[in-house]
């Protein structure tokens, strides 16, 4: 099926309810849910609170979000060991995250990038795309 892309369109319709949903989550104000503020540097979110967000995501939107498939879909379709030697990015798997993230800019890749640091690059807008994938693929299904 590969990655096919999200608008703005898209992601602006359920942006709304996605930043409520992560507000309600961590506790902050919404206004603070910014389409592109980190989770983790900008809204002090922890590893917890991502599971805790898709749980809740799922919740408001009736969708189902596959548990460890953020990561998974930012590797798309590079095999692990391309995407990634001993807990680092490699570069193959840099430029598929950076396409992936579409929406960060590129300062916020840092080089050499850890595995467990790709959470620290999420944004409200990583999560709008994986609701908006999610209702694609229920769509799809139905």
């Amino acid at each position: 099926m590969g990655q096919s892309e999200i608008s703005k369109e898209e992601i602006m319709a359920v942006y709304p309810k996605v930043a409520e949903t992560m507000a309600d989550a961590l506790g902050c104000d919404v206004e603070d849910v910014k389409l592109d503020v980190s989770l983790i540097e900008g809204l002090d979110a922890e590893s917890i609170d991502f599971l805790d967000m898709v749980f809740r995501l799922e919740r408001a939107f009736k969708i189902k979000i596959p548990r460890g498939k953020i990561v998974e879909n930012a590797r798309g379709d590079l095999p692990e060991a391309e995407f990634e030697q001993k807990g680092i990015v490699t570069e193959k798997g840099l430029a598929q995250l950076k396409t992936y993230l579409s929406e960060l800019p590129a300062d916020r890749f840092k080089v050499p990038m850890k595995v467990a640091d790709i959470p620290r690059l999420f944004t409200p807008e990583t999560f709008c795309k994986l609701v908006v994938r999610a209702q694609k693929e229920a769509q799809a299904a139905a």
